[in-house]
């Protein structure tokens, strides 16, 4: 056998194989930048959207309980909900990714990262909701119109949100970021 012909032919379909690899990856579609980026589906997005309305739902519910128990008006409460709401968002979030080990620095910049537009959005559309709903920003807890407007905001909310999710995650932004530290 020739050993020359054999090596020869062996080199050259290496060099064929790289050339073909090379071409390849030339002509492959760019990799997305962030992990988690590409087409995202409704049903991630719905899940990022559940997560993020519990801890909105906790702190609207909270602030509208504590402000309604110290006396206080409308636009204190609806404040002190907001602000309740962004922080049990947040803190939703953080339990998870402090979980994996990351350090506190750093599960406070996911999160934000993660979970601002998303709770911002859902803040925006239920207590728009409220403020627009004929006596709802005067019901008392204890009656059937607080919780009724309060449902229908916080469900309006999610099928507004869930979009705004799915467009962040398919950029590999919003709750595309918080799965990468749950791997």
């Amino acid at each position: 056998m020739n050993h020359e012909h054999h090596e020869h032919h062996a080199h050259a379909h290496h060099a064929h194989t790289e050339h073909a690899e090379h071409a390849h990856a030339e002509h492959a579609p760019a990799q997305h930048p962030h992990p988690g980026a590409g087409r995202a589906s409704w049903a991630t997005a719905a899940k990022a959207t559940l997560h993020c309305l519990t801890g909105c739902a906790v702190g609207e519910v909270l602030g509208m309980v504590i402000g309604t128990a110290f006396g206080w008006g409308n636009v204190a409460t609806m404040v002190l909900a907001i602000v309740l709401a962004f922080f049990f968002g947040y803190a939703l979030t953080l339990r998870g990714i402090l979980a994996s080990g990351v350090d506190l620095r750093t599960a406070v910049r996911v999160a934000l990262a993660a979970d601002t537009l998303s709770i911002a959005v859902m803040e925006l559309i239920d207590n728009g909701v409220i403020a627009v709903w004929p006596g709802a920003m005067d019901a008392h807890l204890s009656e059937a119109l607080f919780w009724i407007a309060l449902a229908i905001s916080l469900a309006l909310a999610f099928v507004v949100t869930t979009p705004v999710n799915k467009w962040m995650i398919g950029r590999g932004k919003g709750h595309a970021v918080v799965h990468h530290y749950h791997r």
